[in-house]
């Protein structure tokens, strides 16, 4: 049998209102957009809080006012938050609050550093370096081992991937973890691009670093449509997963969340692969179970 395609939907970002109507913002929409995506196949979401500037307790709380209500409805529900840039220099302050509620299965994980920013006249601006040594590294990490939390791994350069490997290789890569390849238009994030382009050249270069390692694996098209990215569509048949949703979605139309998941589920179906159950992904990535710390 096919092992089935895990669907992870990152449902807003910095997305705005603006740029996608569809975009869920408060905590109501929230709640409605997670319950939606996860009913039409996705098997992880991944959002941001409205609120910035919060401090680790406060950033877990209001994360949590979403989850207690989606995990009423749904709990065999995976999750994860994003970073928390509040008053402490620490941005994972709120993961051991999260995990001390037992409502979380996985953390998150950006092992490198990269330029984000815009264009001017076709060319990369900006002073914004997105920047996470060694020694955050080492703690992001560490926070998976100790709260037995899988992470959900952003691979923005092909020298994050490298990292995890030698975590992978000293044996102290937490358990579940789940690296997602953001292959990036060259429109990037913002307006300037980074690491490798969506397309099988470039995937395959990932693909020959992961070798042999055992890890599952899952594609992003950041700035693009990733279902109909040669990358997208490779992935599938390789035996990859797919991340999708309007945090990262580029295109010249304004989807739902929803339909971007129903689109994923399609195009795994089309590849002969179901897409996940909650169950089957947490079983796929052996992700812990989840405990109160």
């Amino acid at each position: 049998m096919p092992t089935p395609v895990i669907i992870e939907a990152a449902i807003n970002g910095g997305t705005t209102k603006n740029r996608n109507p569809h975009v869920p913002i408060d905590e109501d929409e929230l709640v409605a957009d997670a319950i939606a995506c996860l009913d039409a196949g996705a098997a992880i979401i991944h959002h941001h809080i409205a609120a910035t500037g919060l401090s680790g307790h406060d950033a877990a709380t209001a994360y949590l006012g979403v989850w207690r209500r989606v995990l009423a409805e749904r709990p065999d529900a995976l999750w994860y938050p994003t970073i928390n840039i509040g008053p402490s220099a620490d941005w994972y302050a709120h993961i051991a609050p999260l995990a001390a509620s037992g409502l979380l299965r996985m953390t998150l994980s950006d092992p490198g550093s990269v330029n984000l920013g815009g264009a001017r006249d076709g060319v990369p601006t900006g002073s914004f370096v997105y920047g996470n040594s060694f020694d955050s590294i080492a703690e992001q990490m560490r926070l998976g081992r100790e709260h037995g939390l899988g992470p959900s791994i952003a691979i923005y350069e092909p020298g994050f991937l490298r990292v995890v490997l030698a975590y992978r290789r000293a044996g102290k890569l937490p358990a579940g973890a789940f690296v997602k390849l953001y292959l990036a238009a060259d429109s990037g994030l913002s307006g300037s691009p980074f690491g490798l382009p969506p397309t099988v050249a470039a995937l395959d270069a990932y693909l020959e670093l992961l070798d042999g390692s055992g890890l599952a694996w899952a594609v992003s098209a950041v700035g693009a449509d990733v279902t109909r990215t040669p990358a997208g569509v490779a992935a599938l048949g390789k035996g990859g997963h797919l991340h999708v949703g309007l945090e990262f979605f580029g295109g010249d139309r304004t989807p739902s969340n929803v339909e971007l998941v129903q689109e994923a589920v399609a195009a795994s179906a089309a590849a002969g692969r179901p897409a996940a159950t909650c169950m089957e992904a947490a079983s796929i990535l052996g992700l812990p179970a989840r405990v109160i710390a």
